[in-house]
C-alpha cells in the first residue's frame, strides 16, 4: 500500500519488551515511566508520532540503542487521556514501518532519524493463493474465539489488501515476538504472507497443507 502520511524526519521512539507496533494496528499503550511521560509530552507537542521498538531479547532493560531493533512502526496517538499522577492512557495507530538511521539523542528517551520503508507489494496470483490461506487459518482462530474487530474482519474477508491482511493477522496472532519482528521486517508482500501461514501453523499447532 502507497504511503499516505508524510513522516517527519526525526521521531521519538519508545523501546518496550515484547511489543511491536505494525502497519494499521491499534496499540493501546499505558505511560508511567517519567522518562516516556516525557517522551509522550514532546510527541503531543510537535507531530503526535512515536515509534514503538522491540528490545532485544537479551536485554531486559534497554540502555543504548544498540539494545533494541531499529526497524520498527511509527504510529500517530489517536486518542490519550492524562490522569493527575502524571500517568497517560493512549492508542497509537500504526502507520509506516521505517528503520532508524541516526539518533540524535538516546537519553532520557531515544530520538531517530528514519528512512520509510516501502513494500514490494506488486499482487499477483500468487499473492492471492497466499492471502486466502492466511485468511483461511484465521477462520479457525475465529471459530475458537479470537477475531479482530468487526470492521477489519469485514474487510480482510473480502481480500481487499493482502498487506493490511498479513500486518494485522501477525500482529494480533503470531504470539512470540521475535517472529512478529521478521514479519515487521520482511519488505516482500508475499513472503510476509508466508512468514504469517508459517508461524500460525507453529504456534497453533496445525499440519502443514
Amino acid at each position: 500500500m502507497a504511503s499516505i502520511t508524510i513522516l517527519p524526519e526525526q521521531i521519538p521512539v519508545m523501546p518496550l519488551p515484547g511489543a511491536l507496533l505494525f502497519p494499521h494496528a491499534l496499540l493501546p499503550l499505558y505511560i508511567f515511566e517519567p522518562r516516556y511521560c516525557e517522551m509522550l509530552e514532546h510527541a503531543l507537542n510537535y507531530h503526535r508520532m512515536f515509534s514503538v521498538a522491540l528490545i532485544k531479547p537479551q536485554h531486559a532493560q534497554w540502555r543504548s540503542p544498540e539494545d533494541f531493533f531499529h526497524i520498527a512502526g511509527v504510529g500517530l496517538i489517536r486518542a490519550c487521556v492524562g490522569r493527575g499522577d502524571g500517568t497517560s492512557n493512549l492508542i497509537l495507530q500504526g502507520l509506516e514501518r521505517v528503520r532508524f538511521t541516526a539518533f540524535e539523542q538516546a537519553t532520557p528517551f531515544p530520538i531517530a532519524t528514519i528512512d520509510t520503508l516501502e513494500s514490494d507489494s506488486v499482487s499477483s496470483v500468487e499473492t492471492e493463493a497466499l492471502a486466502a490461506k492466511v485468511l483461511e487459518l484465521y477462520s479457525k482462530f475465529k471459530g475458537a474465539g479470537r477475531q479482530l474487530p468487526a470492521k477489519v474482519d469485514r474487510y480482510l474477508s473480502d481480500l481487499g489488501d493482502p498487506e493490511m491482511l498479513a500486518d494485522l493477522v501477525a500482529s494480533t496472532f503470531i504470539n512470540d515476538a521475535l517472529r512478529r519482528q521478521r514479519v515487521l521486517e520482511e519488505l516482500s508482500v508475499n513472503q510476509r504472507l508466508r512468514l504469517v501461514i508459517q508461524y500460525l501453523r507453529e504456534e497453533s499447532g496445525t499440519a502443514a497443507a
